[in-house]
């Protein structure tokens, strides 16, 4: 099991120990370093910002958002970073949710399968450089076609030769489709909301993306890495009252009330009559009774919580159901030595 710190992105101010955290974390033997966004701070700023301090760990994103950027930007920014950092940068892609697709960046949200197979299909032709890049859409089309097009559009090379013409990519997937996807198209996948519990069924959708005509890689080489919370601690119930403001938000909080991965996700763990319970008390501005109603059980299901007995065995449980990272969060330098030493 390799550990994985993830930064996240941004609240309302910028975290003030993330510069000490990961330089503990290239010290203490951390195999990458992550950043994600939403609607804040971005990725690719801090990665390079923190990752330019390091020697060693890998860069990743978790998740950059497909439709923050066209494709050939996030090409152009990933082979950029992978320069800078000597071939240490890991591309992981999310296509969001429509309220913050429409709703933040403008644009359509439809057909997010098909987008992103287009997206990553044209990151990869930049990143090979063998050709002038083309897409016949119908999301990207490249050079641009149509009435409201000059005409004028013309198919290039990148300029910069990629430091590798073939940068990792992983997916952030939630559902079977996309986990599937990821599978068939991506070098890795990443789970927000992992369980081992359901890890039969997370491998009959990965399988059915392995099976299909053309796969890139199989399990054997396949990435899961998995955001996880790991808090070594002899008081549970605190540390899960910590853990469900936040599962709250993501339950009831995230995409629109009808429209929600984030639950889908609890919903296919079984747990639909919470979901539906916070996400009436969320959005009815009533968060703390949303938070209050989690039981303990559903945050135990995909968090690590316990004494260091307990989290050297379920972590073995988490790497025997097919993780090979697990992303943490810890708060402090003190936590990530010890989880370091203890995992």
């Amino acid at each position: 099991m390799k550990l994985g710190l993830q930064l996240g992105y941004w609240g309302a101010q910028p975290a003030a120990n993330h510069a000490e955290l990961v330089a503990a974390a290239e010290a203490s033997g951390f195999d990458s370093v992550f950043t994600a966004e939403a609607w804040g701070s971005d990725a690719y700023t801090p990665l390079a910002w923190w990752g330019s301090s390091t020697e060693r760990v890998r860069l990743g994103t978790s998740v950059l958002q497909m439709s923050a950027r066209t494709p050939t930007a996030c090409a152009m920014a990933a082979l950029t970073l992978d320069h800078l950092s000597g071939g240490r940068h890991i591309v992981g892609l999310g296509v969001s949710g429509p309220q913050v697709v429409e709703g933040w960046y403008g644009q359509r949200f439809a057909k997010p399968l098909a987008r992103t197979r287009e997206y990553i299909d044209i990151m990869r032709q930049v990143w090979a450089r063998e050709a002038p890049v083309t897409s016949t859409g119908p999301h990207y089309p490249l050079p641009l076609r149509g009435d409201d097009a000059t005409g004028l559009g013309k198919s290039l090379k990148p300029i910069t030769h990629p430091l590798r013409p073939d940068i990792p990519v992983m997916l952030g997937a939630e559902g079977p489709k996309n986990i599937a996807l990821a599978a068939e198209i991506a070098d890795g996948w990443l789970p927000l909301f992992y369980t081992p519990r359901l890890a039969d069924t997370y491998n009959e959708w990965l399988d059915d993306g392995f099976a299909r005509p053309g796969a890139r890689r199989s399990r054997d080489d396949f990435e899961i890495c998995a955001t996880a919370q790991i808090v070594i601690t002899d008081d549970r119930a605190a540390t899960y009252e910590a853990i469900k403001p936040f599962l709250a938000l993501y339950m009831g909080g995230m995409g629109s009330e009808d429209t929600n991965f984030h639950a889908d996700v609890y919903r296919r763990m079984g747990y639909a009559e919470v979901v539906d319970e916070v996400t009436e008390l969320f959005r009815s501005n009533r968060k703390d009774e949303a938070a209050r109603i989690i039981p303990d059980e559903v945050v135990a299901d995909s968090a690590i919580v316990g004494d260091i007995d307990h989290v050297r065995s379920e972590v073995k449980r988490w790497e025997a159901a097919g993780v090979g990272t697990m992303l943490v969060s810890p708060g402090s330098v003190a936590e990530l030595e010890q989880l370091a030493s203890v995992i």
